[in-house]
């Protein structure tokens, strides 16, 4: 089972308005590892960092059920993991450290390099919990088909989504990213929160999340990828009427 998913650097593109493509995911099980890094000639590591300032094996991750482990395989840089839903909440990877334990859901994995830095990201979505009233010595515990942190943007993105037909049944429009966008925006955690942000939840449920299957080899358009999304979301309940609670008041027109 897949319990991490790596995001790897996008590839520098041929011309400057080139569409970015798809995502390239690398899914990992409890026990795997990936080294990241320039690599050799001829030998490209699992998770390539294009940059001479990057050491060849700079260091390696390993899935650790539903978190991850960071080795530092440099001998002077330090490394910076950025939990991508928290205010500036970070953890520093020092030279030579292995197996720093990232709690994160969500981490932007970023070293210095050559120009700047050089970062990729890493996904652990999949939660493990107690069943209510059991006995936490009895077995196993259950994993989650669907693992959503109400406390999460991407769960306030869901929840705008399906706003509508949570307000009213009936309503068969789903909101398009502007309209996401500035409903959320007046919350002081979604602020700043931009189009291309909105983008990247809702990629980041459809992949990791919800794992909503292409039918084709062609991406879904962004309309019917929200749909899907929503009715999803909607038929196993993953957001009720007692969630709207945490979007802000609704505008009366």
């Amino acid at each position: 089972m897949t319990t991490v998913t790596v995001q790897l650097p996008e590839p520098a593109r041929r011309y400057p308005d080139e569409p970015p493509g798809r995502p390239r995911l690398l899914h990992m099980s409890p026990g795997q590892s990936a080294d990241f890094g320039r690599g050799t000639p001829g030998a490209p590591l699992p998770i390539p960092l294009d940059d001479p300032g990057v050491s060849r094996y700079a260091g390696q991750i390993t899935a650790t059920e539903d978190y991850w482990r960071l080795s530092n395989h440099s001998e002077g840089a330090t490394y910076v993991v950025e939990n991508m839903e928290g205010a500036g909440e970070h953890i520093k990877v020092a030279p030579g450290r292995i197996g720093a334990p990232v709690p994160f859901e969500l981490s932007r994995v970023i070293l210095p390099a050559a120009e700047g830095s050089v970062e990729f990201k890493v996904f652990a979505p999949q939660h493990t919990y107690r069943e209510p009233g059991s006995d936490p010595t009895a077995g196993e515990p259950t994993t989650t088909p669907f693992s959503l942190d109400p406390t999460s943007k991407y769960f306030l993105v869901l929840l705008a989504l399906c706003e509508p037909r949570l307000r009213s049944p009936s309503d068969a429009a789903v909101p398009g990213v502007g309209e996401v966008v500035e409903r959320l925006r007046p919350l002081p955690s979604c602020a700043g929160l931009t189009r291309s942000a909105v983008n990247y939840h809702i990629d980041y449920l459809v992949t990791a999340k919800l794992r909503l299957r292409e039918d084709t080899d062609e991406p879904a358009a962004g309309g019917a990828k929200r749909s899907r999304l929503v009715s999803l979301a909607l038929r196993f309940d993953l957001v009720r009427e007692e969630h709207l609670r945490l979007l802000p008041p609704p505008v009366r027109r």
